[in-house]
């Protein structure tokens, strides 16, 4: 029996599942829309029949309907026992964001299409709370355009079935923008001296080495530096051991254009010398 490397993308409404869905197919995954739950044990089955060389597979399944989640829950279980790979991945986005993708394609929520699209989103949130904590993967798509979360699922998903390296992605962020809460572990470095208040450097970035040299030198950011390396090299065997493929890690400081960037720069340039896949996004580098 042919094993597959089945993920389910589900979410809210505009949270970008279609384009999801489109970049599962440029990885090479064979992807379905719109699925019915009780057809998935069919398509399984059908895989297995034909020994098809199918191999990674991207559904998109909506649950909105309290009385079919039971069965859903039911279904991937018994998919599980036949020794299939089994992920579901959850797309949202703020509230507001949402609203604003609404009004853009002209389009009501498909859920309360006679109401404010608010009603909307809270409903369906309300809808799919459960299959939202059942989760094995949520990625909030409120800051990235469809390239970067292609590029994002590319990278966590593309060719995983033989390829079971971490891949891990640092986020910059500032914390009066707000914290992002689809990361793994967050470090806070406000406590470092800050280029804003320096004014030949406030109108750089952490990426400018004016800057990097400002903050990196200082005696407490090269033993902050230090500690970071070491408790990284500590954790990310344990997260490969539990056959993580993806972690992501959250720097922020005040405004999320200096400090923060300058750490993660040279974060990353320690964990690919060590040998990892690293990707960097500056969330709040450009924002004022």
């Amino acid at each position: 029996m042919a094993r597959l490397n089945l993920v389910i993308v589900s979410g809210l409404s505009g949270s970008g599942k279609t384009y999801a869905l489109k970049a599962f197919e440029d990885a090479g995954y064979f992807c379905i829309d719109n699925l019915p739950p009780a057809l998935l044990p069919t398509f399984v089955d059908l895989c297995n029949q034909q020994q098809s060389e199918i191999s990674n597979v991207a559904l998109g399944i909506d649950i909105r309907e309290r009385a079919f989640f039971s069965d859903f829950v039911g279904i991937l279980e018994r998919v599980k026992a036949l020794g299939h790979a089994v992920q579901v991945l959850f797309l949202e986005a703020r509230e507001e964001v949402l609203i604003r993708r609404f009004s853009e394609s002209r389009r009501p929520h498909p859920l309360l299409p006679h109401l404010p699209v608010l009603d909307g989103i809270r409903f369906e949130k309300e809808r799919i709370a459960e299959l939202r904590r059942r989760a094995d993967r949520i990625i909030d798509t409120s800051d990235l355009t469809v390239h970067e979360l292609g590029e994002l699922l590319a990278n966590q998903f593309q060719q995983e079935s033989s390829d079971k390296r971490l891949t891990i992605s640092l986020m910059t962020f500032g914390y009066k923008f707000g914290v992002p809460y689809d990361i793994d572990l967050l470090f806070d470095v406000r406590f470092l001296k800050n280029p804003f208040f320096v004014p030949e450097l406030k109108s750089l970035s952490g990426d400018d080495p004016l800057v990097r040299t400002f903050v990196l030198t200082d005696p407490e950011a090269v033993a902050l530096m230090a500690h970071l390396e070491n408790l990284l090299k500590f954790l990310l065997p344990l997260f490969q051991r539990e056959r993580r493929s993806y972690l992501t890690i959250g720097i922020g400081c005040t405004g999320g254009r200096h400090r923060s960037v300058a750490v993660a720069g040279r974060l990353r340039e320690s964990l690919v010398a060590l040998g990892h896949k690293v990707g960097l996004k500056h969330r709040d580098i450009d924002k004022i």
